[in-house]
Order: C-alpha cells, then sequence, then structure tokens
C-alpha cells in the first residue's frame, strides 16, 4: 500500500513538472489551464474541444497540449530528484510559500536542496552589483551583522552571485542565520563555480532554490527570471550597491509590483555603483537606508504590544480610512492574523500595514498580541 502512494505521488509529480514544459504555456497560463481542468495530470487528458473553451488558449496552444511529448523530459526531471534527495514545492500545496503564493507569475512548481523556514516572520533579500566595492561590502555585512545582534533572525535570500550576494550569504552563514541561495540554474550544476563550498554551507543552514530543470543551460535570460523569486519570498528588498542598470535594479522593480518595501543605502553621486541606488530612492520608489533603525522602524519590528484601550478611547478616534477599514475587516473575518498575512491579502506593502495597523491600535480597533499577531476588538 505505500509503496503504491509512493508511486501516485510520483505520478503526480510527473504531470505538475509537465505542464510547465509544454510549448507556448508560463506559470500564469499553467495555473489556469490547471485550474480549469481540475489537476496537472487533467490538463494532459483533456479533450481538444474542451481546451479551447478555456480563455487564452487557441487552437495552437490547444493542439500543442493535446499533441504534447513532454512527460518523458518531466519523468527524467522526477528521477533527478528521487535520486539527489530533491525537495520540491507545488504552488498548491500547503507548504508553498505564502509570500510566494502571492505573486502573480511564481513558479508552477520549484526545487529546492536543504531545509529552510520559508515561513519565517522576517525574510530579507539582500542584493547588488557583482563589482561590490569594499564600501558596499562594508556596509552589507554590517546590515546582516546588526539584524543578528538585535536578535531579528531573518532569513537572508541572494542569488549567489559574485559581489553583494555571495557577501550576503557568507554573513548570513557567519552568524549562523538560515539563508537562501536562489539559482539561475537547475541543480545539476552551481554558477559560478568559485561558490561551491559556500553553496554547501548553505544547504546545511537554509537552501539552495531554483525553478529550472536539472539539465537547463546556464543562459543570462534565466538570471534576469530568478530576479521575482529573490524578491517574492521575502518581506523586503535592500540593495546594497547597483548601477543604473542590472539585475539589482530589476529585483527592487519587481519587488515594488509585489507591494514589498524596498530600502537603499545611498552613496556619493561620483559613484557609479550608486547611482542605481540613488536613483531608486530620488523615484520614490526605495525608502532611503542608513542603519538597521530604519528597517526597524518602517517595517514595524521595533514596535511594542500597545496596552488594550476601551470602547471609550476608540470613540475619541471615530474617523478611519477606507484602507483601514478593509483591513478592519480582513481581521474580523480571520479573528487572529499576522502581519505577513495581513500584508497578503490586502496586496498593500508591509511598512503601510504596519502603520495603518498603529494607527487602528490606537485608535482602540485592534489589538496587539505577542508574535506580530493582531485581533479586531
Amino acid at each position: 500500500m505505500e509503496n503504491k502512494k509512493s508511486k501516485k505521488k510520483l505520478d503526480d509529480l510527473k504531470f505538475k513538472i509537465g505542464v510547465g514544459l509544454i510549448t507556448g504555456i508560463g506559470d500564469v497560463l499553467a495555473k489556469k489551464l490547471i485550474s480549469y481542468c481540475g489537476s496537472a495530470e487533467a490538463v494532459f487528458a483533456e479533450k481538444k474541444s474542451a481546451l479551447l473553451k478555456i480563455p487564452n488558449v487557441g487552437e495552437t496552444l490547444a493542439e500543442s497540449i493535446t499533441k504534447s511529448d513532454v512527460l518523458a523530459k518531466a519523468q527524467k526531471e522526477v528521477d533527478f530528484i528521487v535520486k539527489h534527495n530533491i525537495n520540491h514545492s507545488f504552488y498548491l500545496d500547503d507548504d508553498f510559500p505564502k509570500r510566494l503564493k502571492a505573486c502573480p507569475d511564481a513558479p508552477v512548481i520549484f526545487y529546492y536542496k536543504g531545509d529552510v523556514d520559508f515561513e519565517n516572520p522576517k525574510i530579507v533579500s539582500v542584493v547588488g552589483t557583482r563589482q561590490a566595492t569594499s564600501y558596499g561590502k562594508d556596509l552589507c555585512n554590517k546590515l546582516v551583522d546588526e539584524l543578528y545582534k538585535r536578535e531579528h533572525k531573518p532569513v537572508i535570500v541572494s542569488g549567489l552571485a559574485y559581489g553583494i550576494d555571495i557577501c550576503a550569504h557568507k554573513a548570513a552563514l557567519r552568524n549562523d542565520l538560515q539563508t537562501i541561495g536562489v539559482l539561475g540554474h537547475g541543480l545539476s550544476q552551481l554558477y559560478p563555480a568559485a561558490h561551491k563550498a559556500t553553496a554547501r554551507e548553505i544547504i546545511d543552514n537554509g537552501a539552495l532554490l531554483t525553478e529550472f530543470l536539472s539539465d537547463s543551460t546556464i543562459e543570462k535570460n534565466n538570471f534576469v527570471r530568478r530576479n521575482r523569486l529573490i524578491a517574492g519570498l521575502s518581506d523586503l528588498t535592500i540593495v546594497v550597491e547597483s548601477n543604473i542598470r542590472g539585475g539589482a535594479l530589476i529585483t527592487a522593480e519587481i519587488a515594488n509590483s509585489y507591494n514589498r518595501d524596498v530600502f537603499a543605502y545611498p552613496g556619493r553621486l561620483t559613484d557609479s555603483f550608486s547611482s542605481g541606488c540613488n536613483w531608486l530612492i530620488k523615484t520614490n520608489k526605495a525608502h532611503l537606508l542608513q542603519s538597521v533603525d530604519d528597517i526597524e522602524y518602517i517595517m514595524g519590528w521595533d514596535k511594542e504590544p500597545e496596552k488594550h484601550v476601551s470602547q471609550a478611547q476608540q470613540e475619541l478616534f471615530p474617523d478611519i480610512s477606507e484602507e483601514e477599514e478593509n483591513l478592519l475587516r480582513l481581521l474580523r473575518e480571520n479573528d487572529e492574523c499576522t502581519i505577513d498575512n495581513l500584508y497578503l491579502a490586502a496586496q498593500m506593502p508591509v511598512s503601510k500595514v504596519s502603520a495603518m495597523l498603529l494607527n487602528l491600535e490606537l485608535s482602540g480597533f485592534v489589538q496587539s498580541l505577542p508574535g506580530k499577531v493582531y485581533k479586531a476588538v
């Protein structure tokens, strides 16, 4: 019986992988197909006439689905996963990261080696240029060291690239903080090879994570694509150093599109690797970051629980905004709710939700509980 269940799970995994391999289907459309058909396996069993009734599925795509031969390739990936004890997470699974699930273009499935807490209340992405200066590296090290010293214990996410990325990973490992290296290729290889030793340490205290198949080639576009995972896995993205163009700014733009907070360290006007950070701050696409104090203030990490406010005090603050009313409605519907679940449900930046919660608490509509949990009064 156990063997049958195991075989069924592996068969299901083959179909889950296979959907994303069909020519002409991306993550958004793959999820729509699975939703209409009922499961990944059902997509492959569906008749062409039924597929044509699904929005955005035309003659060519329907033909591609019904005549697809991707399952052999998907089975090869299943074999690799079993052989190398690779973990995987499908977007409909209970353990799929909640922050990532809120992103419309999140991958249908991703793979990871290691063990990491995707629901840690504080997950921070740290990105920057590959040609990091001593100034940038110093800022990165001080940032992670200070987060540790103040006992925030965040998970640090980055891309395992040269420069700021590897600096952030090493700083996390030095402080015994979990860290996630998001790769732009499959788990059968590692780029850059110079970071293999650090990658092994990450697996022991975090995870190497990718959406790409094990035999995928190393291509520039894949590294751009993976940036949405770096932004989507975390509450906030910190740009340490970046030119006016580059992967770090792409990650910041994506984070903004997800309503996640972005921070950037300012630099001198003459420093090319601070030009991107200065531009983000200038255009109000990032909070100016000078120290961890700024993160604690904007993210509400330093906020102490307030005493319960009486009904009489509520009447002194009768006016709340429409957005605050919506937040209050979400709390009343869910009894108790963490700030992470609130900002994901409300589709607003954490800093904005934190400020609104403070106002609602002072007005007597909301009570804060330990662990950043809130409830309507």
